[in-house]
């Protein structure tokens, strides 16, 4: 019957269903486990927890990687009681305690988010879940529907193994998420353990395999996305645009991959010179019409910048690149001293740490002149994810 035709057309609908203004971020939450290793103390205890003192040959070169990578600490969700308890953990054993621990160790950033955040739980429309961990469905995204009492029609999508990009990733999703339904929140939650990489070094190990043992630490970050905030919310960040680029023929110089063994990753020494070679081209097809362009040149410093720091490595080839100042980059060299690569969930810390250091008039490379800037994540592909984004003035008490 004609009753049941729209009063409305398809194209009205559409318009009523989107937000005015652009996404923004309203809050930021961040979460490690408690066993920390300082770094220099990390080779010896590596080795001691594998058993591996034998191979003397490998040490002194796993002690050199750990002393290049700009780490002062990482935290692990695995313990010495844990590995001994269960001697050459199976891959299995492995995932089991990553089903567990990757809901919880997300949840507690998600709820620190949403404490921040000010609303009830119940008023998040979408969930976004990135992880390297595990590999269960129902996962970590159901986990959290429970943990933290989400509406059970919230709008659930899982990035997987998307590497070091996956944080960029799922709050460029967020993004679009957030502008095409009005009044929609989003939580954005990126967990990462690395008890399923965690393994003994091998005879056959060089500098370069063993990269991922000197590198990679635990921890989650949570953000809650959404536009059009109301007179309570606190928009931090607004994301103004969002952009990923895959570079050809480098498929071979990042990639990770689950296998019998656990997950494995490979990282080519050449990668940060890589990633500086083409990271300015990148910056300017993404945002170059949004810049202003100075004799042909782009003035990165004008910007505030969150970089995911792969390590400092990466960091000091990218302030090369774009010939930026000595402390532009004091965030990311923040969070990769306190709590190493940290894959997807890094770059929450970043930002976190970006907001705490324009908040904080005395605060290293603080910057708070600058209104604009740039969130960055690097990924296998080799992937290049960029946002472009608007700072909210701080309010300082």
């Amino acid at each position: 019957s004609s009753s049941s035709i729209p009063a409305t057309t398809v194209r009205e609908i559409r318009v009523a269903q989107r937000a005015d203004g652009p996404a923004a971020v309203l809050a930021i939450g961040t979460a490690n486990p408690p066993h920390c290793v300082p770094q220099g103390d990390y080779p010896d205890y590596y080795f001691r927890v594998t058993n591996s003192d034998h191979l003397t040959d490998l040490k002194p070169t796993f002690a050199k990687l750990c002393g290049m990578t700009g780490i002062g600490r990482r935290f692990f969700y695995h313990t010495d009681e844990l590995l001994a308890a269960h001697p050459g953990m199976s891959l299995d054993a492995r995932l089991d305690v990553v089903a567990t621990a990757a809901p919880e160790l997300a949840a507690s950033a998600a709820a620190s988010a949403i404490a921040e955040w000010g609303r009830p739980a119940g008023d998040i429309t979408h969930l976004v879940v990135s992880t390297n961990a595990g590999s269960h469905a129902p996962g970590t995204d159901v986990r959290l529907v429970y943990l933290l009492g989400l509406r059970h029609d919230v709008l659930r999508t899982v990035l997987q193994l998307n590497g070091c990009a996956s944080g960029c990733a799922a709050l460029r999703l967020a993004k679009d998420l957030a502008e095409n339904n009005r009044s929609a929140r989003v939580l954005v939650a990126c967990v990462e353990l690395t008890v399923t990489a965690f393994r003994a070094p091998d005879e056959a190990d060089s500098f370069d395999t063993l990269i991922p043992q000197g590198l990679f630490g635990d921890g989650a970050g949570a953000v809650i996305v959404g536009a059009d905030p109301d007179v309570h919310e606190r928009p931090l960040f607004e994301m103004v645009s969002a952009s990923q680029y895959v570079i050809p023929d480098t498929e071979h110089m990042l990639a990770v991959q689950l296998g019998s063994g656990g997950i494995d990753g490979t990282i080519a020494t050449g990668l940060p010179r890589l990633a500086a070679g083409i990271v300015e081209r990148c910056l300017l097809d993404a945002f170059g019409n949004h810049l202003a362009v100075v004799g042909g040149v782009v003035e990165w410093n004008n910007l505030f910048w969150a970089v995911h720091p792969g390590s400092s490595a990466m960091l000091d080839h990218i302030v090369r690149a774009l010939r930026l100042a000595p402390g532009k980059l004091a965030a990311s060299r923040t969070v990769v001293r306190e709590y190493g690569n940290m894959l997807g969930a890094t770059v929450i810390f970043v930002l976190d740490e970006v907001r705490r250091q324009r908040e904080d008039p005395e605060g290293e490379g603080a910057s708070h002149d600058e209104d604009w800037g740039v969130m960055m994540g690097f990924g296998p592909g080799f992937t290049v994810e960029t946002m472009l984004l608007h700072a909210s003035r701080p309010t300082r008490s």
